[in-house]
């Protein structure tokens, strides 16, 4: 089954064909003549009483579907559910495969309070910020103003999920209760988590993500690096691989970062951990996501490879 929508869903019933195995789609009302859900085998309808991001997020509906059905695998693709650990650890529950990284994995990267003490513990730089995520403003507020090594600008981030959703800026305290609202809200309606946490706001750095393959028992593997830093909303626009005007020092250094930050969990499949860089050539953790982005590969050639997504 894909538990997907879209174009992604749609690589991965192909992915599936090509290796011989019947495909499964699911499809909410709205998306009930769209492509993914003829490329299927078989597709079902979600439930009509939710909105259309809320069917594919309605785990319960899914995993049953999955036993009634007698599904035997389930790629997330990305978005949606594919950093759902709960969604994981209900598939196999029901002795279905998640196509993914363990559940232990998932609770570890997919929060990124979680996330940042793994960090600390793996001695790998992180941005000044809160250790516990935020469920109101307030809380949010007094937290920075308890922390005098902290100035406004920050930022709030959901604890939960990616792709840009749930991210404001602070610029001063009075805007934390319309910024803090709102990217709870948006992190709410697409991750089904409202917590927040803050930051440091770092000025205009550059986004260093690399690439990484795990085994599960504590072997990773890097797969180089791309420079994600055209975005808009907080979301990535054009990843280059590699990154141009990247230091060899830094780029080993943050290498070696994200192979062990990985190895200490006995991370599984492929997984992106993400850096910022800021314009002093410094780097810092900024999150981990579970599985692949896509990339274009500039003019100078890439030491190893560019990968579409290797998760198919």
């Amino acid at each position: 089954m894909a538990a997907n929508r879209g174009e992604i869903a749609t690589r991965i019933m192909r992915a599936g064909s090509e290796l011989g195995c019947s495909t499964v789609g699911i499809y909410s009302h709205e998306d009930r003549f769209t492509q993914h859900r003829y490329k299927a085998d078989q597709a079902f309808q979600l439930s009509t009483s939710k909105s259309p991001v809320a069917a594919y997020l309605d785990i319960d509906t899914i995993v049953s579907l999955c036993v009634q059905n007698g599904v035997e695998a389930v790629h997330p693709g990305y978005g949606f559910l594919s950093e759902n650990a709960g969604f994981a650890e209900k598939l196999e529950a029901a002795g279905v495969k998640f196509v993914g990284p363990t559940v232990d994995n998932l609770n570890t990267f997919g929060d990124k309070v979680s996330a940042k003490n793994l960090a600390i513990r793996a001695s790998v730089p992180i941005i000044l910020g809160s250790d516990d995520a935020f469920s109101t403003p307030s809380e949010a507020s007094e937290w920075v103003a308890s922390n005098p090594a902290l100035t406004y600008p920050v930022i709030v981030k959901a604890a939960m999920g990616g792709g840009g959703r749930g991210i404001r800026i602070v610029p001063t305290a009075q805007d934390m209760e319309s910024m803090f609202r709102l990217a709870s809200n948006e992190a709410l309606n697409a991750f089904g988590d409202g917590r927040c946490f803050v930051e440091k706001y770092v000025d205009r750095p550059r986004h260093i993500e690399v690439q990484c393959l795990g085994d599960g028992t504590g072997n990773v593997i890097h797969l180089y690096d791309r420079d994600c830093s055209v975005q808009r909303r907080h979301q990535k626009v054009i990843e280059t691989a590699p990154a141009t005007g990247l230091s060899r020092e830094t780029r080993e250094i943050i290498f070696e970062d994200a192979c062990r930050m990985l190895s200490m969990n006995n991370y599984r499949n492929a997984g992106t951990v993400e850096f910022l860089v800021d314009r002093e050539g410094k780097h810092y953790f900024m999150e981990s996501i579970q599985g692949c982005r896509w990339s274009i590969q500039s003019q100078k050639k890439s030491p190893g490879l560019t990968l579409s997504n290797p998760k198919l």
